[in-house]
């Protein structure tokens, strides 16, 4: 979000979003299973909710080209987080600037008065960006306003009042995250200000009151933050507040990364157990990392698959960018610190083909899993578990001789994926690296689970303790699976299953 451009004609927007229709989706790189545009640019998800059995994913789009332009909510829906449904464009920039990131919420007690007839409003909190008030640097060019929807977000009508935040004088003031704090009766924003998190409250939506600050001197400082989330989840019998705090740049390898915080929230204050740097991923792909509203005990998160250090240039057409899988968060302590947990969410089962299952397989040197696979697309996935961990890779291959390494070096304990030599990477400097993540469970046994789709891999290693994301571009399918190493390992079970696409029509 760092260039401006002119906003073009809207019309024009609208046979963009026309002449995408009647694509195939068989691109070279196009993602099989997990949420991308038919065409041109995709950046943050934005407002994600769940309502009446759909879940809405708004998403920053620019429907003009494929490079980062004048922000829009783009759209998509599901019934069940797998396969996803493009509809119209949500919102367009107007004379308050650009749509850039954030929230929405059913606004169930209708406090915002939007409602009617008894049908609860559903509620777009998000940044206006005006690229004038930029140019004159005042700071006061980005502000939070609001919109609503009376037909499942079909269609939207921004409230006549906005902006309901103005800007302080705060030049990086954007992406609210906003849901209901049930024991004050309140709706709470959690806002991104420069390297800083500041919390407001509001009876309805509309008139917002400053609570409190954090941030100052805990975490990573390397960028600005950006697209916050707060929320509670059930952890040993007690209530733990987490906060998800994006970043860029300053991440784990380099670029774009999401970091969170553990502790107590009251309404006002966020206090953590500990102000120490905690990421969310490890990998260099999963950033704007946010959560759904209105799931219940459920705490689902998407994150937009790509970094900023080259995400107008990855080699894809004529599309850019696409979504993680979803992903069920969950908490665990060790060793008396309390950690972010991230698993494939249960719904994927759904792609689930041919599979095959062995048990106490001894590898010494290399296993081929080629011919048992019998894999033309190289969409799948592995879970395996092991006793004493010890070095080993999982090699993704193809006759091309592209090399996609996943793995565990002891001596350092430490995840990594390796994209050197993964296929198409000079379209930018530092694309080709080894990334390596820490693993922070204290288990004498190992599990993981990687998901792999056209151009990307997912890392869930000791139940979600330790998360990579990396997106890679193979000259072709990824066919091929070794797992090696050279001290030995013993598995004590392996279940690999192909996985079919679920874009609509296949």
């Amino acid at each position: 979000m760092k260039k401006a451009l002119p906003i073009l004609l809207l019309f024009a927007a609208l046979l963009s979003n026309k002449s995408a229709s009647g694509q195939d989706m068989k691109e070279k790189y196009r993602p099989q299973f997990h949420f991308s545009p038919r065409s041109n640019w995709m950046n943050d998800p934005n407002g994600m909710v769940y309502s009446n059995g759909t879940y809405h994913l708004f998403f920053q789009y620019y429907p003009e080209d494929k490079v980062w332009g004048p922000m829009h909510w783009g759209h998509a829906t599901s019934k069940d987080l797998v396969s996803w449904t493009e509809q119209a464009i949500a919102l367009y920039p107007d004379s308050l600037g650009y749509i850039f990131s954030g929230s929405a919420v059913v606004d169930t007690e209708n406090t915002s008065g939007f409602g009617k007839n008894g049908k609860a409003p559903l509620i777009a909190i998000f940044t206006h960006h005006n690229p004038v008030l930029e140019k004159q640097k005042t700071g006061k060019h980005e502000y939070q306003s609001i919109a609503y929807s009376l037909d499942e977000g079909k269609t939207w009508t921004k409230y006549s009042g906005n902006p309901v935040l103005p800007n302080p004088g705060i030049t990086d003031f954007r992406d609210p995250k906003v849901s209901w704090y049930a024991p004050r009766k309140k709706w709470v924003m959690t806002l991104a200000t420069k390297d800083r998190i500041t919390f407001y409250s509001s009876p309805n939506l509309k008139e917002w009151t400053r609570e409190s600050e954090f941030g100052a001197d805990a975490g990573a400082h390397g960028g600005v933050w950006e697209c916050p989330d707060l929320f509670p989840i059930m952890h040993e019998g007690k209530e733990v507040w987490v906060l998800i705090v994006n970043i860029n740049p300053g991440g784990p390898n380099k670029g774009s990364a999401g970091q969170y915080f553990t502790g107590d929230f009251d309404g006002k204050n966020f206090t953590p157990y500990s102000k120490e740097t905690k990421w969310l991923d490890f990998g260099a792909d999963n950033y704007a990392a946010v959560t759904f509203s209105n799931t219940g005990n459920r705490r689902i998160l998407m994150g937009w698959m790509s970094n900023w250090q080259y995400a107008n240039q990855v080699p894809t057409h004529p599309w850019r960018s696409t979504n993680t899988v979803a992903r069920e968060l969950g908490l665990k302590t060790v060793e008396k610190e309390i950690y972010l947990t991230s698993v494939p969410v249960k719904e994927l089962a759904v792609l689930n083909t041919t599979s095959f299952s062995q048990k106490s397989i001894q590898v010494k040197g290399e296993t081929n899993l080629t011919p048992k696979a019998k894999n033309a697309t190289g969409l799948f996935r592995l879970d395996l578990s092991m006793g004493v961990p010890a070095d080993f890779s999982i090699v993704l291959s193809n006759k091309a001789g592209n090399e996609l390494v996943v793995g565990y070096d002891k001596a350092a304990n430490q995840y990594f994926i390796d994209r050197s030599k993964s296929g198409k990477i000079d379209f930018e400097k530092g694309f080709g690296q080894k990334h390596t993540a820490p693993r922070l469970s204290v288990d004498h046994s190992m599990d993981l689970t990687l998901i792999a789709d056209a151009a990307s891999v997912e890392l869930f290693a000791d139940k979600g303790l330790t998360v990579m994301t990396d997106i890679f571009f193979p000259d072709s399918p990824m066919t091929d699976l070794h797992i090696k190493s050279v001290s030995g390992i013993k598995i004590e079970n392996l279940k690999y299953s192909v996985l079919k696409s679920a874009l609509p029509g296949k």
